[in-house]
């Protein structure tokens, strides 16, 4: 699917406008602590002329048949552009926590990694992140590797998302 730059783009933006809009694909993750699974997920990256976006991020649990099962994970947050090609992101996680990434961006990759997380006491332990994304032939790939419950930084949920 064709992407124009809106007209209204942040020049600080310029290096992750390819992200814009909304992208829904499937991934899978994996981790010590629990079983792998399969996961349908929708991205929506919008703006509003300033040098952010902000995110959304909704995923599913689904089973080997791409059937939904049930939901999951949800993250919002901002991601900002203080100057071209570098990134700082604020993220809020519905299970109870929230991170602080800041990062790089350059010929449609954007890697980041935590400067900071926080969660509440109900919360599982999240220590750590490191997070890439791609644009590969027009498709949003990404891995997120995390640190959490004990266990060192290692890769937890990757997936290729489409243009909607």
């Amino acid at each position: 699917m064709p992407f124009e730059l809106p007209d209204n783009l942040h020049p600080n933006c310029g290096p992750v406008a390819w992200l814009l809009g909304t992208w829904r694909g499937n991934g899978h993750g994996d981790y010590p602590t629990i079983e792998k699974f399969h996961f349908g997920q929708e991205l929506i990256f919008t703006h509003d002329g300033r040098p952010f976006f902000h995110y959304m991020s909704r995923a599913w649990i689904e089973d080997e048949d791409g059937e939904f099962v049930r939901d999951a994970a949800m993250e919002t947050g901002f991601l900002r552009c203080p100057e071209p090609g570098k990134v700082e992101l604020l993220l809020a996680h519905n299970i109870g926590f929230s991170e602080v990434w800041y990062g790089a961006a350059e010929g449609g990759k954007l890697e980041m990694h935590t400067a900071g997380v926080s969660f509440t006491e109900t919360a599982k332990e999240v220590t750590a992140g490191s997070r890439m994304y791609g644009n590969v032939e027009g498709d949003l790939l990404y891995a997120y590797d995390m640190a959490a419950v004990g266990q060192e930084l290692q890769p937890h949920t990757w997936a290729r998302l489409k243009r909607a």
